[in-house]
């Protein structure tokens, strides 16, 4: 299978005063499509800022970066906007949905940014948020809220879809309904990657990318991945 994701020689370095700060230092990977990726490693490893980097959230300093056969390292400002509003999903440890918006209303704001063929009452019954359609952020659980900003991730169909500690809010059982989301949204072709300190989650993913100090130490396909009710949370 061809890869959806492949970085080569990719660094992000930050200047802060005098010092120049390599957040990530010459990263290679190669991700095929439709995988269920979890990236582990320690806090300031560069996790975030990977994701930043195929978010299209931030811009490489150099190497290049193709996604879908695209350099998006390659991309000017209006280009990545773009390729942000039609192309990726993300999903957030906070959920950071409209307090003032129905449930309903939140998951349709996608329609603002991109044009899409789905419907926000089945993109709600999918995450089994439907009877809650019409209600507030403020009246549901944090689980609840979580699969609300999922459901607005997914309305667009994303082809990756990007999630940053996504059950770290989440008590153990709410956050295993989450992955069993998430793995669905993997098991119909969308590339899930998730960033995540649990490393329990690592069991279920179909590859395993380690990263310490701005550099990928591991990066393996998972020949056997776990059921997520098989897992010990």
């Amino acid at each position: 299978m061809k890869n959806f994701i492949e970085l080569k020689k990719v660094k992000k370095t930050y200047v802060i005063g005098e010092q120049k700060f390599n957040a990530l230092d010459g990263v290679d990977l190669e991700i095929k499509k439709g995988e269920l990726v979890v990236i582990l490693g320690p806090s300031g490893a560069g996790k975030s800022t990977l994701l930043n980097l195929l978010g299209g959230m931030d811009k490489i300093t150099s190497g290049s970066i193709m996604i879908d056969n695209q350099d998006i390292g390659k991309y000017n400002d209006k280009e990545l906007t773009k390729y942000r509003a039609n192309d990726v999903g993300f999903i957030f440890q906070f959920y950071n949905i409209m307090p003032t918006l129905t449930v309903d209303e939140n998951v349709n704001l996608i329609k603002d940014v991109t044009k899409t063929n789905k419907e926000s009452k089945e993109v709600l019954k999918k995450v089994g948020l439907l009877k809650h359609a019409d209600k507030f952020p403020q009246e549901l659980s944090g689980g609840e809220q979580q699969r609300v900003s999922i459901a607005r991730a997914i309305m667009k169909n994303p082809k990756l879809l990007l999630c940053d500690e996504p059950t770290g809010a989440l008590d153990s059982k709410t956050g295993v309904e989450v992955l069993k989301l998430l793995r669905q949204q993997s098991d119909e072709d969308t590339t899930v990657i998730i960033v995540t300190h649990n490393s329990l989650i690592a069991e279920i993913a179909d590859r395993v990318i380690k990263i310490k100090n701005g550099k990928v130490e591991e990066n393996k396909l998972n020949s056997h991945p776990k059921k997520i009710d098989e897992v010990k949370w």
